[in-house]
């Protein structure tokens, strides 16, 4: 049997976030699927098409809003990526337009995070088993969160353990370089104190946030037009020249850092497309030289593992 399950192209930009236990990262996660707009008639029957197979599609309803899955640390490749006896989908699948946490991110299986690599770049993934041939969709939004060190304290004199800092590189090095490249955007969060967020004033409504991001994609919607690509995400080659309109400081300072910082071809494209963005939501019609700056600034730039090598 040769099965194909048809998709069409949404890339999207994915997110590392490593911090200390309680600092708010899987909270911070859960929220960013509400911030996300709802599924257009086309990508709902894809979803929904993918969660009939795998059965869990109820009472025959459509899937009008982007899935968030998060699986534990624990799954295996099979689950995750997909497979099984009847070649089932799995979790990336699963997640297709929508967001897929990966909470404690180095303790998944090796062999399991190797796997992500190429559906994170192609946005599908097949599995091939004696009687069966099927591919499936892949294009999720990867949100991974991570503690600093195995014990969670790495900086904090007071809690980490003996083993500092090498238990922070030892932690890290689960972590191949080629996945890392693939992670458009990397934050530190820092945990607040108790007497901080009592005094917090009020801060931006999640429907707020949202109607910002809509914004944005409108403005994408427009500039691309209804046969270009879906999101800046989804930009590539002259397609992607053409939609930076940069200023010449602006491009000067990506060409710089992309030969100072060692980035790879992909990871300045990445960097293009993030600083596009960036530019969106502020509403600019140009890319200026603090929209690369800022995009720059989000590009992991970590210690990169002996077992980086490779695609």
């Amino acid at each position: 049997m040769n099965r194909k399950v048809a998709w069409t192209g949404s890339y999207v930009l994915n997110l590392l976030m490593s911090g200390p236990p309680g600092a708010g990262k899987s909270m911070l996660a859960a929220r960013l699927a509400g911030l996300l707009p709802d599924l257009s008639p086309a990508e709902a029957l894809e979803v929904s098409l993918v969660h009939s197979i795998a059965g869990l599609l109820r009472g025959g309803r459509l899937v009008v809003r982007p899935p968030f899955r998060e699986p534990h640390h624990s799954a295996s490749p099979a689950a995750l990526i997909g497979g099984g006896g009847r070649a089932k989908p799995g979790e990336i699948s699963l997640a297709h337009h929508g967001v897929l946490f990966l909470d404690e991110w180095p303790e998944f299986p090796r062999a399991a995070l190797e796997a992500l690599r190429q559906p994170m770049e192609t946005g599908r993934t097949t599995i091939s088993r004696a009687n069966a041939h099927v591919t499936y969709p892949a294009r999720f939004q990867c949100i991974a969160a991570m503690n600093p060190c195995r014990c969670g304290y790495l900086g904090d004199a007071a809690r980490e353990c003996g083993r500092a800092p090498r238990c922070g590189d030892d932690y890290r090095m689960r972590l191949s370089g080629p996945l890392l490249d693939r992670m458009d955007l990397a934050i530190e969060v820092m945990p607040v104190p108790a007497s901080e967020l009592a005094r917090a004033p009020a801060g931006e409504t999640s429907a707020v946030v949202a109607a910002r991001v809509e914004a944005a994609r409108l403005r994408q919607r427009e500039r691309y037009g209804p046969e270009g690509p879906r999101c800046n995400a989804a930009a590539e080659g002259t397609v992607l020249e053409r939609s930076l309109a940069a200023d010449g400081p602006a491009r000067q300072l990506a060409e710089q850092a992309a030969e100072r910082l060692r980035l790879s071809a992909r990871g300045y494209t990445r960097t293009l497309r993030v600083a596009r963005t960036i530019a969106d939501l502020a509403g600019s019609t140009t890319v200026q030289r603090g929209h690369v700056a800022e995009a720059l600034a989000f590009r992991h730039r970590g210690p990169v593992p002996a077992t980086a090598s490779g695609g």
